[in-house]
């Protein structure tokens, strides 16, 4: 061969060997954009909702304030927390072999869906592990129903079934505490964008590549109110009016789950049709007759079910979600209760207070009652029946894992939310098995 055909061909050779190179560094490259890329969603995620959702801590604490009458009450079994027994299963997820409500906690050595490290989406007052919670235990658990078992959360399966709907959460804090946990089990999967359109605690979240829309609408009552401040800081409750906040906004919600209950035990004036009737912790108010909080709660219910059912061309799924129970041991929440428990409590251990018991029969019963007219008019309600599952987790709220120590808060142990990861995750296992059902 002659030189210069020689040189020409190791030449190309030469260029034939930097082609793999150069593959190689666009992959490195690419990979790079893409986690720089997923990086800056996460942080600007967090600055969007966290900044505009979260309410400060005096509003935090305000939110529990009512957990002192709660844990004033007298101590009251729940047994399971059916009306006069265990018939909260008509319009759940129950059938005569398997009623998903109704069990116990086992060991799981698999652990958590999702750590405070895999998902950004975490506030501060849940995430227990972040501030300094030392044991681990209480990840290791699942729920285990009778006579049958509870599939695993599929975060695939539920963006499938949620492919092209909505899904809004109306309540407390603590429905927000349930949309936070929804959003870490999906997060191995799909991110959301927030697209929300206002600076208050209501947010729009949207999973593009499923046409998923996920909102969550502050409603702490479900019916109209607002602080009528005073010597007693009353609040003035409109129990015949519901809350526009989200009422006005949900009328093309595919999944609308509804909850409400801790806010009610703080001191407040009654109205209907506008005129005062009855109060609660008031004591400068002599001449109102004093309402229990429980009736209350469940005149809340049945404004908001009318509501719903009054809303042009609704067709939705409405899911009640019942009573989370609070966990204050050897003291109120602002006389040093805490709930420093590490390990589930067993059904026979578990008692439940008797203002939330009442409050939860009062749900029941308005369900039930919403659920027979409901099934006449072609509409859907269900009831997520989990109270007697989370009375059994005294060890999963932050307690004292939901702030810096040196951090002044009034709520310094939070035995009301519940740490993320934790025994909250549960309640969107029971929402995906409703869901598939």
């Amino acid at each position: 061969m002659k030189p210069h055909a020689m040189s020409c061909l190791c030449h190309r050779q030469n260029h034939l060997k930097t082609i793999p190179n150069l593959l190689s560094l666009c992959v490195i490259i690419l990979s790079f954009l893409a986690l720089l890329h997923f990086s800056y969603r996460h942080v600007l995620f967090q600055l969007s909702f966290y900044a505009c959702s979260n309410p400060s801590s005096s509003s935090l604490a305000s939110a529990n304030s009512s957990s002192s009458a709660i844990a004033t009450a007298a101590a009251t079994a729940i047994g399971p927390p059916g009306v006069g027994g265990a018939n909260s299963t008509s319009g759940a997820n129950a059938t005569a072999e398997c009623d998903i409500f109704r069990g116990e906690w086992v060991p799981d050595p698999e652990g958590p869906y999702y750590t405070n490290v895999t998902c950004t989406m975490i506030q501060d007052h849940q995430n227990c592990m972040r501030f300094g919670r030392p044991d681990r235990e209480f990840l290791q658990w699942r729920w285990k129903p009778e006579g049958c078992e509870l599939p695993r959360f599929d975060p695939h399966r539920f963006l499938e079934l949620a492919r092209g709907k909505s899904m809004a959460f109306v309540g407390d804090s603590l429905a927000r505490n349930h949309m936070q946990s929804l959003l870490c089990l999906l997060s191995g999967v799909a991110y959301p964008d927030d697209i929300s359109n206002t600076r208050d605690e209501n947010r729009r979240l949207f999973y593009s590549d499923y046409n998923f829309t996920v909102s969550i609408f502050w409603s702490p009552f479900l019916i109209k109110g607002g602080a009528a401040g005073g010597v007693d800081n009353l609040w003035n409750l409109y129990l015949d009016e519901v809350d526009d906040n989200w009422a006005a906004r949900v009328q093309a919600v595919d999944i609308l789950i509804i909850s409400s209950g801790t806010w009610f035990t703080r001191p407040s004036i009654y109205f209907k049709k506008r005129q005062p009737f009855g109060c609660n912790y008031c004591a400068q108010s002599p001449n109102l007759t004093r309402v229990s909080v429980y009736s209350v709660n469940r005149a809340a219910f049945r404004s908001a079910f009318k509501a719903i059912g009054k809303l042009r061309g609704f067709r939705g799924v409405t899911v009640l979600r019942t009573v989370s129970p609070s966990h204050f041991e050897n003291g109120k929440w602002d006389q040093g209760g805490s709930c420093n428990r590490t390990r589930p409590a067993r059904r026979e251990e578990t008692r439940l207070e008797a203002v939330e018991l009442e409050m939860y029969r009062a749900q029941v019963k308005e369900f039930e009652r919403a659920r027979r007219e409901w099934e006449r008019r072609g509409l859907q309600l269900k009831m997520m029946d989990a109270t007697a599952a989370m009375l059994m987790r005294p060890d999963g709220h932050p307690d004292v894992y939901g702030h810096r120590p040196e951090q002044r808060v009034q709520l310094h142990n939070d035995c009301v939310h519940w740490c993320l990861p934790g025994p909250i995750d549960l309640w969107n296992d029971l929402l995906l098995q409703m869901l598939s059902n």
